[in-house]
């Protein structure tokens, strides 16, 4: 047994789940009489929607296949060599679900060792090797390939990436290395850290082809049959593959040092794996690729051991399995059809729900309003965004008139709403305006209809409190964009029934958002966490702590923005109402800051201005600002506001709010963009010891977010 052999069956034993990818060796003859030729294709076995990854089994599975092509280039029965996957994907990596069981740091080294040894057979090979693209490929999918000296992709791939600094750690299998010696470091840093940063961004197959990682890029009808006939004039010498010259000069380090930037910003120094990254991108500058190996199986393994890939997995999969299976969700078989939605108000907010319910549902969709310029100014809005869709090639013009066609706005709700299955509201944040428009609804709506509020705070029980048939409302809150962010808090009321409840996620699982059931209680889950904790910023701020020394305390979290950024998008105004809803709720830990209060009074949309480019306090926002004398550092800031916030997530679970921690971890990811590296954040409470230390346990079981006991 050869030494790549047994790393990887002893590896085998630590992935006991492993669902196992086969190599399947088949022969073909090129066109152009250009000779005999090897082709391995991956497949798990399972439909062509189940990814194929790589563990140690099934890298073993291709290291067979790789012994086999050995011997027939040796011996001179083929000409080249090929690998692909099954329909409609490549492959997507690493096999996650065993990366997480492991305990030991010589274990993850060898999986780091197990893949490259398997992965660089195919560039020593006696004859050309090539990798065929069909379908998504990322992280060792993408790594494979890039082990082979040609490649081709299809112009139907809609997903290519390697995303495992999004993760939590390094393309380890050769993509650190290779893909800058490739493409060159400043395209490598857009792939490998800026991608993956920006929310995991994906390339589709003609940006692939364009950044030079393929060679040649066909259509996804015949694209293996174009690809083999691709091949056969490339073998013959018809065809010559041309690669620019890669500056390995200040172009290189130039590179290097956008990719620390671009790090900085998202993740300011919190998160290790871009830094880990980068730093194998700019020692790759040499060319030597078995170096590079060599660090990439370090940082891998370091990575694996580590807290935040352990949080990284455990975010993925909230957002894959627990996002798509929500605790507490009725029988789905309760739930009833929608065929017509109705919209109360017709502003920007419900505007955007309008445009939703119609692309996702596509059935009737009308709006109402206390006029006729405000309802045609919503049903305006919906028009243009459809336009803009079909100027993108998003949809075709047949597709155009028919969404615009089923959207319309009417005053009279007796009109708008009779027919209507699903009626949400989106207007005034004040509970007794909410209640007139559900009782004006209540009239007019058919029996069976649904009330949704769009409510950010207010108590859903007591909206639907005085209505006949209360049972029937239920909390239906998005969050803003409504068509980026992913997460929906459906809310049950003191008195919503299971069908209303099971049509409300029958309903969020056709708009394709991320349900998470909640208890009615004040502000639900994010707006909760967010205004304790935005809010204990500003009370240091109140109390005489610099804004600047505020902010920059909570920057090792690594948030996607600061909180007074973060308060500008949202709205101080909106911020404002939130906390005062939870200070009435819980004046004991909730305040309201006599500063903010003076900001919105002032008409100010936040406390920076932006002449310089970047962000720098306001000045007649710091005239406003009256302060005491109390000023922490950034140290006791940062323990102050993350101790209020493990205070604020215990309480949450105590009360029922959702069912478990890894709810509001979901919420938090979906909803606020909170960092994957993160995991969400009670992970980091307690891998920072933060939560024994307020509340005297973990919020997660060991081996959950964090290294098995």
């Amino acid at each position: 047994m050869s030494t790549t052999a047994e790393l990887l069956k002893g590896a085998a034993e630590l992935f006991p789940d492993e669902v196992v990818t086969s190599a399947h060796v088949r022969h073909l003859d090129l066109p152009y009489g250009a000779g005999r030729f090897a082709l391995i294709t991956l497949d798990n076995g399972f439909d062509h929607t189940k990814p194929t990854t790589f563990g140690p089994a099934s890298l073993a599975n291709l290291n067979t296949a790789i012994d086999q092509v050995e011997k027939e280039a040796a011996d001179g029965d083929i000409v080249g060599i090929g690998i692909t996957g099954k329909p409609f994907i490549f492959a997507v990596g690493a096999d996650l679900k065993g990366v997480e069981l492991l305990k030991e740091h010589k274990d993850a080294l060898a999986i780091g060792k197990g893949g490259h040894e398997v992965f660089k057979r195919l560039s020593a090979l006696a004859v050309p090797t090539f990798a065929y693209y069909n379908g998504a490929a990322m992280g060792g999918g993408v790594e494979v390939g890039l082990h082979c000296k040609y490649r081709t992709v299809s112009k139907a791939l809609p997903a290519f990436s390697l995303p495992e600094v999004f993760l939590g750690l390094v393309p380890g299998w050769g993509g650190c290395t290779i893909l800058p010696n490739l493409i060159g470091a400043d395209k490598a840093v857009s792939v490998i850290i800026e991608n993956s940063l920006n929310q995991n961004k994906q390339l589709k197959g003609q940006q692939v082809f364009d950044l030079g990682i393929a060679d040649a890029i066909f259509e996804g009808a015949d694209f293996l049959e174009q690809s083999l006939i691709w091949t056969a004039q490339v073998l013959k010498g018809d065809v010559e593959v041309e690669r620019p010259v890669i500056d390995r000069g200040e172009g290189w380090d130039q590179a290097v040092a956008k990719g620390r930037f671009i790090a900085d910003s998202k993740v300011h120094g919190a998160a290790p794996a871009a830094y880990r990254a980068l730093d194998i991108i700019a020692a790759a500058k040499n060319g030597d690729l078995q170096q590079g190996y060599d660090a990439e199986d370090k940082a891998l393994a370091d990575l694996i051991m580590g807290g935040e890939l352990r949080s990284g997995i455990y975010a993925f999969n909230l957002v894959q399995k627990r996002g798509k299976r929500p605790a507490g969700a009725p029988d789905k078989n309760l739930a009833r059809p929608v065929t017509k939605v109705g919209v109360v108000g017709a502003g920007l907010m419900a505007s955007q729900l309008a445009l939703l319910f119609l692309r996702r549902l596509e059935v009737p969709v009308v709006l109402t309003d206390i006029d006729q310029e405000r309802v045609d100014k919503g049903v305006g809005y919906v028009h243009a965004e459809i336009e803009k869709l079909l100027g993108k090639g998003r949809i075709n013009q047949d597709k155009a008139n028919r969404l615009k066609a089923l959207v319309t706005g009417v005053l009279d709700k007796a009109e708008g709403f009779s027919d209507a299955d699903f009626v949400i509201e989106a207007v005034f944040e004040e509970i007794g305006v909410k209640q007139q428009v559900f009782a004006e609804v209540e009239a007019v709506a058919p029996a069976h209809a649904i009330f949704a509020t769009n409510t950010s705070s207010l108590s859903v029980s007591e909206m639907a409190s005085k209505l006949q048939h209360p049972e029937r409302v239920v909390g239906f809150h998005f969050f803003n964009p409504v068509a980026v962010l992913p997460l929906l808090e459906i809310v049950r009321g003191e008195k919503t029934d299971d069908a209303s409840l099971a049509t409300a996620f029958a309903v969020a699982k056709k708009l394709k958002k991320t349900a998470v059931l909640t208890k009615d209680a004040p502000a639900f889950v994010v707006n909760r966490i967010l205004t304790r904790f935005m809010g204990e910023i500003q009370n240091v701020i109140d109390e005489g702590t610099p804004v600047e020394v505020a902010e920059k305390a909570v920057e090792p979290l690594g948030l996607p923005m600061s909180p007074l950024v973060l308060l500008e998008l949202v709205g101080p105004a909106i911020g404002l109402h939130v906390s005062e809803t939870l200070n009435r709720a819980f004046p004991d830990r909730f305040t309201v800051s006599p500063n903010l209060a003076a900001v919105v009074k002032a008409g100010k949309r936040g406390f920076y201005v932006y002449d310089s480019g970047k962000p720098e306090l306001d000045p007649e926002v710091a005239a406003l600002l009256k302060q005491g004398d109390s000023v922490l550092s950034e140290e006791q800031v940062r323990d102050h506001v993350l101790d209020a916030v493990a205070q604020e997530i215990g309480l949450m679970l105590d009360e029922g709010v959702v069912a478990e921690a890894q709810d509001i971890d979901l919420c938090l990811i979906t909803g606020a963009g909170w960092p994957f590296h993160l995991g969400g954040i009670t992970p980091y409470l307690d891998r920072e010891g933060v939560s024994e230390r307020v509340n005297g346990k973990k919020f997660l079981e060991p081996g959950v977010a964090s290294v098995p006991a």
